[in-house]
């Protein structure tokens, strides 16, 4: 079983997801930490995430994989080591946006990503799952809410793992991002022409974990 469930950041896919995965049984696949990995090792060896042709060069030493536990639990790591710690912060995500319009970057991604979901199988969370990764997968949604409700689940997120910011400088930054994501040459973000369109901004976690189970489990998915 696969799943892809795309959207901007801020709309709850991680979270949805990681709790779709646990009511399936099925792995949770956060494609998104693997492209702030790369970020990671892009900072961590001052190497500018906007200069393509220094993060084209950098790639084949960068080693990321995600390993996958018996209880579907997925891990990211960069040359073997855990950086789920160290991939959250506001200016790994920065780094992350930058990097990820390099389209060779999201070649090497890509590739990496349709190997895991061909291994593993699982939902599989991210901004081009539903029309790059896996456009046959059977069931797709594309997650969207309010500019403010995803502004104000940033912040959360961001004071949750210990940083400091504002409601101003997250909008913009999420703006910025928008617009890099729908803009970049290869992969923008945009919704698969036979994804569920999954609006957020009103519905809890487990309201719309039940209606995605729901919409799995009790019905073939459209265009499937």
């Amino acid at each position: 079983m696969v799943v892809a469930i795309d959207g901007p950041a801020g709309v709850g896919k991680s979270t949805v997801a990681r709790r779709l995965a646990r009511r399936l049984g099925v792995p949770y696949l956060d494609t998104g930490a693997m492209y702030r990995a790369l970020a990671l090792h892009l900072l961590e060896h001052g190497i500018d995430p906007e200069d393509r042709a220094a993060v084209t060069a950098a790639l084949p030493e960068i080693r990321i994989e995600l390993r996958v536990a018996d209880d579907g639990r997925a891990e990211v790591l960069l040359a073997g080591e855990p950086v789920e710690s160290r991939i959250r912060s506001a200016e790994v995500a920065a780094a992350t946006s930058r990097a990820a319009v390099h389209p060779e970057v999201r070649q090497r991604m890509v590739t990496l990503q349709r190997a895991l979901a061909c291994r593993h199988g699982g939902v599989l969370e991210g901004r081009d799952i539903g029309t790059r990764v896996l456009p046959a997968a059977r069931w797709k949604f594309f997650f969207d809410a309010p500019p403010d409700v995803r502004a104000e689940r940033r912040l959360r997120d961001l004071r949750d793992s210990g940083a400091e910011s504002t409601m101003e400088v997250v909008a913009r930054e999420l703006a910025e991002r928008d617009a890099r994501d729908r803009e970049r040459e290869s992969s923008p973000l945009v919704a698969a022409a036979d994804a569920v369109l999954v609006e957020t901004g009103s519905a809890g976690v487990d309201e719309l974990v039940d209606r995605l189970a729901a919409s799995i489990l009790g019905r073939p998915a459209a265009g499937a």
